[in-house]
C-alpha cells in the first residue's frame, strides 16, 4: 500500500487555520476519494468516531485537499508500479447474459486494467493483453495466470521475452 506519512500531513502548510487537525481532514478526504461513500456517509463514519463534522465541511475539505491528494498519490506512484502482473478471468452476469471479466493487478494489488468481453479465448486475452501494453508502456518482468492456455498463447505474440507462471486456481 502506497501511503504517506500522518507526520508529513500535520506539518503541511495547506492544512494550517483549520479548526480540525491536519490528519482528520486527511482521513476524511480520504475516505470520500478512496471508498464509493456519499459525503453523509464520510460525516457518519466520523461521528462513530467522536468526530462530529458536516458533510458540508467534508465537501469543502474534499474540494480544497482533493486535487494535493491527487497529485501526492501520482508523484509517489509514478513508475512505482509492480513488474509483476497477475491476470485472471471471472465469468459474471450482465442484463442476464453471461460475460467475462479479464482483469490485470500488479504484485502490490494495483488494478491495471479491466475488461468485459463475450467470449473466454485467445483473441479476448490478446485484446487485455494489447490494452495493458498500451497503458503501461511497458512489459512486465514476469505474468502470472491461471492454467488458462489462451494467455500463452497471446503472450507468445505479444510479449515473447516475458517469463510466464501459471498456476492452479
Amino acid at each position: 500500500m502506497r501511503t504517506w506519512a500522518m507526520s508529513e500531513v500535520a506539518r503541511d502548510p495547506l492544512y494550517r487555520r483549520h479548526r480540525y487537525p491536519a490528519e482528520i481532514i486527511a482521513h476524511a478526504v480520504w475516505l470520500y476519494f478512496r471508498f464509493p461513500l456519499s459525503l453523509r456517509m464520510v460525516e457518519d463514519m466520523l461521528a462513530s468516531r467522536g468526530i462530529i463534522v458536516t458533510h458540508q465541511t467534508i465537501r469543502s475539505w474534499a474540494e480544497k485537499f482533493g486535487r494535493h491528494f491527487a497529485r501526492e498519490i501520482k508523484r509517489r506512484s509514478a513508475g512505482c508500479l509492480g513488474d509483476k502482473w497477475h491476470l485472471d478471468e471471472c465469468v459474471v452476469a450482465i442484463n442476464g447474459k453471461k460475460q467475462w471479466l479479464w482483469r490485470a493487478v500488479d504484485q502490490d494489488g494495483f488494478v491495471l486494467e479491466v475488461l468485459v468481453q463475450s467470449r473466454r479465448n485467445a483473441k479476448a486475452a490478446k485484446r487485455l493483453m494489447r490494452k495493458l501494453l498500451k497503458a503501461q508502456g511497458r512489459t512486465p518482468r514476469v505474468m502470472i495466470t491461471d492454467k488458462l492456455r489462451s494467455y500463452d498463447a497471446a503472450r507468445r505474440d505479444l510479449m515473447p521475452g516475458v517469463e510466464h507462471r501459471s498456476h492452479k486456481a
